[in-house]
């Protein structure tokens, strides 16, 4: 796929290129979060950590096959995946924006997930 298809794909999580490295990243409080207020009452607030607990529970899940690759350096403002290798990289944002698209498959898999 090439970037300018992928980068439309996976909005509103939007694509990085470094050098040597990529990164996908999502602004918080802006894509999902009827799904944290689920959890509002445990301590979830949809930022940056709650995002990665999410994404952590997609790849033991879903794609453990890309537990060793794609790595989350969270903040409290922004979501943010990375990985050197960049293909790798877009077929775990493909797949984890379509699991977010399935409601009750990313609902499932935030019941699992653990306040950071």
């Amino acid at each position: 796929m090439e970037i300018n298809d992928l980068k439309e794909v996976i909005k509103p999580f939007f694509w990085v290129e470094h050098s040597g490295s990529s990164s996908v990243c999502l602004n918080a409080g802006e894509y999902k979060q009827e799904i944290f207020d689920i959890r509002a009452d445990e301590g979830f607030e949809g930022n940056g950590y709650d995002w990665a607990s999410l994404a952590d529970v997609f790849i033991k899940e879903k794609r453990a096959d890309l537990m060793e690759i794609v790595r989350f350096d969270p903040e409290a403002g922004m979501f943010c995946a990375y990985s050197s290798d960049t293909e790798k990289l877009k077929d775990f944002i493909l797949n984890f924006k379509k699991a977010c698209e399935d409601q009750t498959l990313i609902k499932d898999l935030f019941s699992r997930a653990e306040l950071d």
